[in-house]
């Protein structure tokens, strides 16, 4: 396909459609000007991954792969929510004793109250919205700093999870489904069936697209890139359900352990639908504005304060996600939920993965990329037997490189126009 450009005076030279090779160069080009996205979290998931199947080949069974998408669940979905408030240049530290307060009221609602789960899911997400109304409010409406109103809030609600579980006592979550959920597996038929959509879900909007600006006249994308990414995809997801199918239980005559986690199709879910949202909306290309330029975003008649306030209800909405998840991990609710390193690693997910901390770039998808980072070092780094210090030194210098890799990408952009 080519492009012609029509001028006043008629149509010009007809502009070639770019090449596979002139795709890449373009793409160099554009990380070369600070555009670099999630390159350095794939690069780093690459190399962490290397080495710790170096150092230690049990990292690379089947169990082991398992354990990874468990480990890590509950800090990608919190540092999903996380991404929202950081795209506007805000900060959210009581999210993960947010999720802890919204686990506290599920183990509540489930087993003191005896209520069907449906219930008590819907009350701990309707806790979530809650928070975050309230913080927001807080933060658009009365004009208090994020880092104030949400460091208040992780405060709080250290104390509110000990009020709701009794001051310290433990509350065990007995209902199969909510149990299900981070320590059940989909049957290996399902697994495939559900990756086999996806792709082919994938394939019709990137072939839509290319369809549609073709159609145009727009540049797009050339055909083999698109098919490109739609051969990687297929490849990722066939090589982990193949891994996942293969049994990992120990002993096959007390139990068979194999198949996808449940907990995988929640995210992937999840994923999808946010980055609809951002990338495909109206309200995702506001809060792209908001976060690129407030008073800019508010001379365009955009809302800015409901957009605030919107980004910390999803914020929270999404640490309720992760706090369920996080019960149904650890078949109860204790004063530990949602807190020790919860919110460090989620929010370090967030950044690992290429959002970032100045506002108006970043990505849904740099949280699972950000939180399968720190879930393979946490992982890796305990199957070598490191210490809790080492791996926590470990990752904080990994959040520090992100957030230099960030600092020094928005530089260079701004010194090359490419902003």
């Amino acid at each position: 396909m080519s492009t012609t450009v029509v001028t006043k005076e008629g149509p010009a030279a007809v502009t070639p459609a770019p090449t596979v090779g002139s795709h890449v160069r373009s793409y160099w080009s554009r990380v070369r000007g600070g555009d670099i996205g999630a390159l350095p979290a794939v690069l780093g998931l690459v190399v962490l991954c290397t080495v710790f199947s170096i150092m230690r080949p049990s990292f690379l069974t089947a169990g082991n792969f398992a354990n990874l998408f468990t480990q890590g669940a509950a800090v990608t979905l919190i540092a999903m929510g996380l991404v929202f408030v950081l795209l506007l240049g805000e900060i959210d530290l009581s999210a993960g004793f947010a999720s802890g307060v919204c686990a506290a009221i599920l183990a509540n609602v489930a087993t003191v109250l005896g209520y069907p789960w449906y219930v008590a899911m819907l009350a701990a997400l309707a806790t979530g919205v809650l928070i975050g109304t309230v913080l927001g409010f807080l933060v658009a409406k009365i004009g208090i700093p994020s880092f104030v109103v949400t460091l208040a809030g992780f405060l709080a609600f250290q104390g509110v999870v000990l009020v709701l579980i009794d001051q310290g006592s433990n509350i065990a979550i007995r209902d199969s489904v909510l149990l299900a959920i981070a320590n059940r597996n989909l049957p290996p038929a399902l697994g495939w069936a559900l990756a086999g959509v996806t792709v082919a879900g994938y394939a019709a909007v990137q072939l839509n697209r290319y369809r549609t600006r073709s159609a145009r006249g727009l540049v797009a994308d050339p055909m083999a890139v698109v098919l490109a990414r739609i051969g990687a995809l297929a490849l990722i997801l066939g090589v982990a359900v193949y891994i996942l199918n293969l049994e990992r239980s120990r002993n096959v005559l007390v139990t068979s352990l194999k198949g996808v986690p449940i907990v995988v199709p929640i995210i992937a879910v999840l994923l999808i639908l946010w980055t609809f949202v951002l990338q495909r909306t109206s309200y995702g290309r506001h809060v792209y504005a908001v976060g690129g330029n407030k008073e800019a975003a508010r001379r365009a008649g955009i809302n800015v304060d409901r957009i605030r306030i919107s980004v910390f209800m999803i914020c929270s909405a999404m640490a309720a996600v992760g706090g369920i998840v996080a019960a149904s991990r650890g078949n109860s609710v204790d004063p530990n939920t949602g807190g020790s390193n919860v919110l460090l690693y989620a929010v370090g997910a967030a950044v690992i993965g290429g959002t970032s901390l100045f506002g108006g770039k970043g990505r849904v998808l740099d949280a699972v990329l950000g939180g399968a980072v720190v879930a393979v070092i946490d992982n890796g780094m305990g199957l070598m037997e490191y210490s809790s210090g080492t791996k926590y030194v470990v990752t904080g210098v990994v959040l520090l490189l992100a957030a230099s890799v960030d600092a020094l990408s928005r530089r260079r952009a701004a010194a090359t126009g490419n902003r």
